[in-house]
């Protein structure tokens, strides 16, 4: 990746199978981060462009780009002469459990420029956050109905 400045990254195992992972996130209905509300233009696919609206501020603009169904997308957001790219992978461990890793990259010429704010925003919180969509994800998965046996 050129011009790489700051990276982080995490991984967190969730007990639920990668297929309901990888659709449970990919449907931005569940992006859930107050007070950050989420919208998408078109379908979650490589080229589509959504928003981040935070109240009293002009909406952030980011595109999905590199979605490999079922195993990977990011979602890059353009900045002055700079991008923060949020690369979300998912990895099988069994059928019932899934390894979410969500890898934030900012790069780019005037990417030094946001490296404290990027660091200050997400470095500290990345932990929580993962575990707090993995908890979402296990919730979710639980209050899905059992299929008949008849």
């Amino acid at each position: 990746m050129p011009n790489v400045t700051c990276q982080l990254e995490h991984a967190i195992d969730v007990d639920v199978s990668p297929k309901f992972a990888w659709n449970w996130r990919t449907d931005i209905r569940n992006w859930d981060d107050p007070p950050a509300e989420f919208e998408l233009e078109g379908p979650f696919a490589t080229g589509s462009w959504g928003s981040t609206v935070l109240p009293g501020q002009k909406p952030l603009r980011w595109q999905i780009r590199d979605v490999r169904a079922g195993e990977a997308f990011t979602i890059a957001m353009p900045l002055d002469d700079a991008l923060i790219s949020f690369e979300w992978l998912f990895e099988a461990v069994s059928s019932h459990r899934t390894r979410i890793t969500q890898r934030i990259v900012l790069s780019g010429n005037n990417a030094p420029a946001y490296v404290d704010q990027v660091q200050a925003g997400f470095s500290a919180n990345l932990a929580d956050g993962m575990k707090r969509i993995a908890d979402a994800m296990v919730r979710a998965d639980g209050k899905r109905l059992p299929l008949s046996r008849d």
